[in-house]
Parts: structure tokens; sequence; C-alpha cells
């Protein structure tokens, strides 16, 4: 499939942009942070060219999750602000990061019932769940998603409300469907159009009381834009995820004993690094040895790394059979550390993953052992080594974490997701 100029994604924007639904009205752009690939300069200078003397107001806020805060510049490069245009053209756009663990800046919505909750997982789980956004939407009146799509380990394809929930959301919604997702798996749902967890993110959305519309867009490793679509965010986002399930996922014929998979540098953290295995868990053989190669990465998280130092790295069943254990825990923090970790058994006290997760970082083989994942000094591995062998079970995958890999006989990207209950 054919990316468009830049010329030719301003035409389309300004095709497809309904200025209509903004005219006279305070606008919120809700973004993704820097560990997206996505031409954000481009978009959102067309974006807010279209919007400027339409609407009264727009604002951005980052739709951060729980990753870091990112300072005044870091967003201005983000969204390709010079200084010059800061003081000038942009000095009244209002630049905000998402506070999910700031109580004062979250406003409950409503509740997500455990009647919700147990018919859209099948009773694989049952609770009330609070539904909380960051307050700041009340300010406006449209709020517009502007982000991309690429197969995700939790929702099936990421975009569209996800970026209200986790994106701009409290912590009880979020913790939640992350451990969902857990519960059916990455193999399970990745990739996957109707999920779940896609469920749950929609009927949390119908609860903002303010208007919603969406630009989605699909992009290649260069932030090239193949389409990109306008309106709800549902349908924007449904016309996205079958562009990216075209695009974005990479069938083979079987599977490989060994893959390196090198993460970029937007991927700063292991907590976010981990996609370097969630998109090629699929692809890997049993027994067989995935290495996540990131020489410049010096941290578990930022946020998250004493707790995930504490727990480790451990496939699904080591947690769901020890539940009294690790319960209290942040159950998106246990869902990270199975999606990282991968599948496998846990049975009789023994711990049998179904591959073998390497780490080759900054990050100590002393932390690595504590952690339950493999270490290998990156100075030791010969990147051009691991190229063209794909015949041999070796497989390079040189910008890992946003093209899924699946055998040829799995999941299409419209199926329905494997179910797997503890």
């Amino acid at each position: 499939m054919d990316t468009l100029t830049a010329a030719e994604v301003g035409n389309r924007i300004n095709e497809r942009l309904d200025v209509s639904d903004f005219v006279g009205k305070r606008v919120l752009l809700i973004v993704p942070d820097a560990t997206r690939t996505a031409p954000l300069p481009l978009l959102f200078d067309v974006v807010h060219s279209a919007l400027s003397g339409q609407a009264s107001k727009v604002d951005v806020l980052v739709a951060l999750g729980t990753h870091p805060p990112m300072p005044e510049p870091a967003i201005c490069k983000l969204l390709g602000i010079s200084d010059e245009d800061r003081a000038g053209r942009f000095a009244e756009v209002g630049l905000f990061n998402h506070e999910w663990d700031n109580p004062d800046r979250l406003l409950t919505i409503g509740n997500l019932t455990k009647r919700d909750v147990e018919e859209i997982c099948d009773g694989l789980l049952s609770l009330d769940v609070p539904v909380q956004i960051n307050s700041r939407i009340t300010d406006y009146d449209v709020l517009l998603v502007l982000g991309p799509v690429f197969p995700h380990e939790v929702v099936g394809f990421s975009g569209g409300n996800k970026y209200f929930f986790p994106g701009i959301s409290g912590p009880e919604l979020l913790n939640f469907f992350h451990w969902l997702g857990a519960l059916i798996t990455n193999v399970g749902i990745i990739g996957v159009k109707d999920t779940p967890v896609r469920r749950v993110v929609n009927l949390a959305a119908e609860l903002i009381p303010v208007e919603r519309r969406a630009l989605t867009f699909v992009v290649n490793g260069k932030a090239e834009i193949y389409d990109l679509f306008y309106g709800t965010p549902e349908s924007a986002w449904d016309s996205a995820a079958t562009i990216s399930g075209q695009v974005h996922i990479e069938r083979v014929a079987k599977p490989f004993h060994t893959v390196l998979s090198c993460a970029p540098e937007m991927y700063d953290e292991l907590w976010v690094a981990g996609k370097c295995m969630y998109k090629l868990e699929p692809v890997v053989a049993d027994g067989g040895e995935l290495i996540i190669y990131a020489p410049h990465l010096s941290e578990i998280s930022i946020t998250h790394g004493r707790l995930i130092e504490e727990i480790g790295y451990h496939v699904r069943d080591y947690f769901t059979k020890q539940w009294d254990r690790f319960k209290d825990y942040p159950w998106g923090i246990l869902a990270h550390s199975t999606h990282v970790r991968g599948g496998g058994t846990f049975e009789d006290g023994v711990e049998s993953p179904r591959v073998k997760v390497t780490l080759a970082s900054q990050i100590s083989p002393e932390v690595c052992e504590r952690i339950n994942l493999g270490y290998r000094d990156p100075a030791t591995i010969d990147v051009e080594s691991y190229a063209n062998r794909e015949d041999e079970g070796v497989l390079l995958v040189r910008k890992a974490g946003e093209l899924l890999y699946r055998l040829e006989d799995e999941l299409g990207d419209d199926s329905t997701p494997a179910r797997s209950a503890p």
C-alpha cells in the first residue's frame, strides 16, 4: 500500500475534517507522547490551521496513561512548535500533561457495574469499576483525538477511545482492563479488532459528558501515513484498524527459535520496550529465545520500577494461582509483567515460561536475574550476524514494537480472541 505525501496528507485532512463540528467551540486536542511513531508536527500544523478562526480555543493534552510527564520543551518538539511559533502563532495554545496519579485532576463520570463487566468478559472478572478521567475535559466543548492505530497487546488495536482510557483516565479502570487483557493473553488478543477490552473502553467512553471526535491515521515505521479517517472515535478507529490489520501484521510460515528484537530509542524504559516482546511472541518457537536489544535503555520504569522489581516478570498463571499473594498489587503492573514474560505454566510451584526472554541493555545482570529475565551484554551482540537467516530459524527485527508478527495459520485481524481463563 502506498503512503501519502505531506501535501496529500494536508489535502486529505482538509477534505475529511468537518470544521463545522468545531465552530465557536473550545477544543481539546488529545495526542500521544513520544513513544508512538507519528508525524505529529505535520498533523498538528494542518489541524491547528484548519481550526484557527473557527474554534474559539485549541489546547493540547498529552495522553500519557501512566508514562512520565513531558516538559513543555519536549511537548513543543513532539508537536513541531519552534520557539518563534510558541511566542507567536501558538502562544495561546495550552500544553498539558495527563496526571493519572493526581486525584485532584481526576473526575469520576460514572461506573461500569458488575453486571456490565460480567457481560463484557463472559464472567472472567466480576466487579464494579469506577470510571475516572482527566477533569480538564469539562473546560472544553469538543475532545478531538489525534493519534495512530497499531496492533496492541491489551486492547487488540490501539487508538480511538483508547486515548481516553487509559490515555487520560484514572488508575482503577486502567488497572482493570489491562488485567482483563492479560487474562485473555497477549497472543489471544493482539491484532484482533473485536475484543472484550475494546468493548470496555467504548462503554466507558459513552460516559464522557463532552462531545468526542477523532482523526485517526495509520503509519509505517518512517512515520509516513497510509491513510487517515475522521469521525466519531468509534467509526474513525474502525476504519483505521482495518488498514492497520493489512499493513502492520506480518505473516510467517513457521516459528523462529531465535529472535533479535531491536528497540527503537523512543522506547527509553522497559515499560514501553516490552512491545518488542508483545509483537513477536506469536512467532517464537516453544523453548526459543527472544532478545530485547536495547543498548540505550537503563530503566525498567521511572513510574513503576520499584514495584516491578518487587514482583518480577512472570507468566500469567504465576499470579492467578497465587492470587491472595498478588491481588493487592496494581493490576496494570501484573499485566505488564505477564505480557513481557509471555505464555507458560505454573504447576506445583514451578514456573515454566514458553519462551526465554533476554534483555540486552544497560540494566545489570543482577537486576535481570532479580526480575526473572535473562541477560546479555549488548556489546557482545553483532546485529548484522542475525540478518537474512530466516531459513535457519533466526529473525532480526530492526525496529520492533509496532509491526505484529503472526503465523499464517493463526488469528486474523477480525477474529474473535481466544479465551484463556485462569
